[in-house]
């Protein structure tokens, strides 16, 4: 495959296996809004970009994935859950959970360590504490997608492996692009996606 090929596949089996249900959609629709914010933000002040990329973002995006993405047999992909998170490229639900583990333990880590072992200034007041922790997640953030990268050099080779960084990086933008109508399906009681309209809009080698 090519790079856009691949691409295009990421997005695709990204899409088909995990996002079935309509507010989980309409879920990475908001945080798509909010990283889109986020990278504004992190030309200018770092630190409000990491609060608003995770405290809303990923919350967001999260929530829908954990809370309303159903873990039963996928009938429209003839997937098992289980098969689903084998094959995930990037961060399955498993993943999340130490990702996000990590994410949660920071303002205590830096409750009990206040300049990280020599890495920040320790904050004074509570303002400085915030902006630290925001700090560390703004690393954390951008070490998990190199962290992954770097892994799927050695699993899938370069190309797979800067595909999905490139995925990613681009994902808010897509998800406006795809999840728009989600409201308009939830208003409508349609609360899953049987993605009869992706299929047929697929060329045929990604029907899958």
């Amino acid at each position: 495959m090519t790079f856009f090929e691949e691409l295009q596949k990421q997005r695709w089996d990204d899409h088909r296996y995990y996002h079935h249900n309509r507010i989980n959609q309409c879920l990475h629709l908001l945080s798509a809004c909010c990283f889109l914010v986020s990278y504004g933000l992190v030309f200018f002040h770092p630190a409000a970009a990491a609060l608003v990329g995770w405290l809303l973002a990923m919350v967001l995006r999260q929530t829908g994935h954990f809370f309303f993405e159903p873990k039963t047999y996928d009938q429209v992909n003839d997937a098992s859950h289980d098969y689903k998170e084998s094959v995930k490229v990037g961060y399955n639900l498993n993943r999340k959970v130490v990702l996000l583990s990590i994410w949660a333990a920071t303002p205590l880590a830096l409750y009990l360590n206040p300049d990280l072992s020599g890495l920040l200034t320790p904050a004074t007041d509570l303002d400085g504490f915030i902006s630290n922790t925001a700090v560390v997640w703004l690393f954390i953030g951008v070490g998990a997608v190199l962290f992954r990268t770097l892994h799927l050099f050695k699993l899938m080779g370069l190309q797979s492996g800067l595909v999905w960084m490139t995925k990613i990086i681009t994902d808010p933008l897509h998800d406006i692009k795809i999840y728009q109508k989600a409201p308009h399906y939830i208003f409508k009681g349609d609360m899953y996606d049987n993605m009869e309209d992706w299929y047929d809009d697929l060329p045929l080698d990604n029907q899958a």
